[in-house]
């Protein structure tokens, strides 16, 4: 089995060329994807759960008799947990103690204040009423992005989390439903794809409509959820899983190119990238990577994978490492040096920051407690992880006093004839108090 990563050298003349082409990645622009999303959505939106029966059968090869059986009965979701072995039941609860607890420190509570003419101003926190999630369940099933998932808007005070996974001949992996167990999760229907997204957008006589979608999909799915934005909210555009290793030369190579490989293996577009001032580290790490790669079950994937978009980059110094480091802006940094603590201050950009060599991304992903939704493909540079804030909203509040009103009210007036308004400004003028 041959693999050939990308070798590049940041003092080279090319090298910013090089990183631009490996960084490159459009996300949902594929106009036939585009066109397919859209035919969907319209089936859905027109012809409801016929369309998502049709559908289902035709695209996620499951034939369902009836719309009824579209739903997953919820005593399904406590029979899976139920008949798990004990080691899978004991991660499941261990993993969703520790999510829950992390999230629980996200809570933000409502605020106000009192002005001395006793205007009172503040703002409310409220939970959403309903969100769905996606969870995929083509190449491989995700229960921990059921969690990471779920608890966030259970922990938010959402009342009803709608769950939608397709089950290819009606199949799914009992870990999903004894996963959507744990989080709490209140209906979960066998639908896949873009017609899971539009059913889950603008509702049909089965899925409720929800006010925001979240979770992980395929191109269809990410294609899906930008065409409903506005109609419901979602969390991201995700693209590709990605991991940039930023190391000192001196940890085991095994443990980093295992590292680069926990991110590979998703699919073939994930990015793998290790950065390193020590030339014979990269070597080693390489060496590593094609001793290992022939032992892994998802072998073809991760060797794509890394062909494609994965690179080892000889850097100067840590200095010039930090800077592409912040310049990439990764969904997952492993800082795995000597002293993390000492580069944290100067990592501007990414997703979640996991710090020295005893820290693998992979713990991130299921059972260190924050949220493995992730900004990608750069997006870390203005965008957060999943979090329980994503389920709340913020209302502000406003009440004025007598007298707050009319001193404020010459204010607005001032600004509002400015802006030629006229009836802003004698809208504010009748609360003014005349001397």
């Amino acid at each position: 089995m041959r693999l050939k990563v990308n070798r590049l050298d940041a003092s080279s003349i090319d090298f910013q060329s090089r990183m631009d082409a490996l960084l490159a990645w459009e996300s949902v622009s594929d106009p036939r994807v585009q066109q397919t999303v859209s035919d969907i959505i319209e089936r859905v939106k027109q012809q409801g759960d016929t369309a998502l029966l049709q559908l289902t059968k035709q695209l996620d090869r499951a034939n369902f008799k009836s719309v009824a059986n579209l739903e997953v009965p919820p005593q399904k979701l406590q029979e899976a947990l139920d008949s798990l072995p004990q080691d899978k039941r004991q991660a499941l609860m261990v993993a969703a103690q520790r999510i829950r607890q992390y999230h629980e420190k996200q809570k933000q509570d409502s605020w106000r204040y009192m002005e001395a003419d006793g205007t009172l101003l503040g703002q409310q926190v409220t939970p959403m009423d309903r969100v769905g999630i996606y969870v995929p369940g083509g190449k491989a099933s995700y229960p921990s992005s059921v969690l990471m998932n779920a608890i966030p808007a259970k922990v938010a005070g959402v009342s009803e989390v709608v769950m939608s996974v397709p089950m290819p001949n009606g199949q799914v992996n009992p870990l999903v439903l004894a996963a959507a167990a744990v989080a709490g999760v209140d209906r979960v229907f066998a639908i896949g794809g873009a017609q899971a997204i539009a059913a889950m957008a603008y509702g049909t006589q089965r899925v409720p409509k929800v006010d925001k979608i979240v979770g992980p999909g395929n191109i269809y799915v990410a294609t899906a959820k930008r065409a409903v934005f506005g109609v419901c909210g979602i969390d991201m555009i995700a693209g590709p899983s990605e991991i940039l290793v930023l190391c000192d030369g001196q940890t085991d190579p095994d443990w980093v190119a295992m590292d680069l490989f926990s991110q590979a293996e998703h699919d073939e577009q994930a990015q793998s990238i290790l950065l390193c001032h020590d030339e014979q580290y990269l070597d080693q790490v390489e060496d590593s990577l094609k001793r290992l790669l022939p032992t892994l079950e998802r072998h073809e994937i991760a060797q794509t994978s890394l062909q494609n978009r994965g690179a080892l980059i000889k850097v100067a110094d840590l200095d010039q490492a930090i800077e592409i480091a912040n310049r990439i802006a990764p969904e997952h940094l492993e800082l795995s040096v000597a002293d993390p603590e000492a580069l944290l201050p100067r990592i501007r950009h990414a997703g979640a920051i996991f710090m020295g060599r005893h820290t693998a991304e992979a713990l991130g992903d299921y059972c260190a407690g924050p949220n493995h939704v992730l900004p990608t493909s750069g997006t870390a540079r203005f965008s957060s992880p999943l979090g329980v804030y994503d389920f709340q909203k913020r209302s502000s509040l406003i009440m004025f006093s007598p007298e707050g009103a009319s001193n404020m009210g010459k204010v607005a007036s001032v600004l509002a004839h400015g802006e030629g308004l006229e009836a802003h400004a004698r809208s504010a003028e009748y609360r003014i108090i005349e001397d």
